[in-house]
């Protein structure tokens, strides 16, 4: 992978990480990730007006990617409503990679170098270890454990989508802003069916937290999509993963959360991980 894109999305990884958190702050993990997808649609209109217009033939891929995304945001959020942010995320975002790494070799017929799939084995192998060790210290229960693992599925299906769409679309900007446009209108709909008008109101004094949260999002996904239009979705796919490192940190810091040093040790893997797949 080469260098420029291997920083970009390492970059990409700790914004993403740092959304993750606001998720966690003042407001319902619904309400949060409504508010932050709805600005990132307003960003996504604006960005549209920018860059050039993307080919009609990436046009059903956003689609496609709205839908799998509003899956995502309601297991997303009905994992944090019961888990702490440490434990949900990497089960999450732990088999993820590797279900990427076989729809995008049985779908798109897309080879990765045995350095990179050692990475990514490596790295996956990490994050797991991370989720696991240190359990008995967070209370999941089965419900908690099958939507993070539900939203791996939905991780993995809107990934391969972007990164075969941002593809197509022959301009990897205005593919994302499509996006972003359509998953916010999406989730928009759905918090309005489910809660009525009155989610306006309740999320409105936290503006300043969403917007944070938007321009960590769209910035970490957009840096994504156009990692993916010029390296292997897999490889891509998992070195995103590294964001684990940044959440454990930051569970620690800002929302007090127990990080066992067991559970640091698997940070090794995943930057053993990352270096292998920077190698291939």
């Amino acid at each position: 992978m080469e260098l420029t894109v291997f920083l970009a999305v390492l970059a990409a990884a700790v914004m993403h990480a740092g959304w993750n958190v606001l998720v966690k702050l003042k407001l319902d993990r619904f309400l949060s990730l409504c508010l932050i997808q709805t600005l990132m649609g307003l960003m996504g209109l604006a960005m549209l007006l920018v860059f050039p217009t993307p080919a009609a033939s990436s046009i059903p891929y956003a689609v496609l990617s709205g839908v799998l995304h509003l899956g995502y945001n309601l297991f997303l959020a009905r994992s944090y409503r019961t888990g702490d942010l440490s434990q949900v995320y990497p089960i999450a975002r732990g088999a993820a990679p590797l279900l990427t790494l076989a729809t995008t070799w049985l779908i798109a017929h897309e080879d990765v170098t045995p350095t990179a799939a050692l990475g990514i084995a490596v790295l996956v192998a990490g994050i797991w270890f991370v989720s696991v060790v240190g359990r008995r210290g967070v209370r999941l229960d089965g419900y908690t454990i099958f939507f993070a693992l539900g939203t791996s599925v939905f991780i993995a299906a809107y990934t391969v989508v972007d990164g075969l769409g941002g593809r197509v679309s022959g301009t990897p900007s205005s593919y994302a802003a499509m996006v972003f446009v359509f998953d916010a209108a999406f989730l928009a709909a759905t918090a309005l069916y489910l809660r009525g008008p009155g989610v306006i109101r309740e999320v409105a004094p936290f503006w300043k937290f969403g917007l944070a949260g938007a321009l960590l999002s769209a910035g970490a996904y957009w840096i994504a999509i156009w990692a993916m239009s010029n390296a292997p979705i897999a490889a891509v796919a998992a070195l995103r993963e590294t964001s684990i490192l940044v959440v454990m940190l930051l569970s620690m810091r800002v929302l007090k959360e127990t990080v066992t040093l067991s559970r640091l040790a698997g940070a090794a893997f995943i930057v053993a991980g990352a270096i292998l797949i920077r190698l291939s």
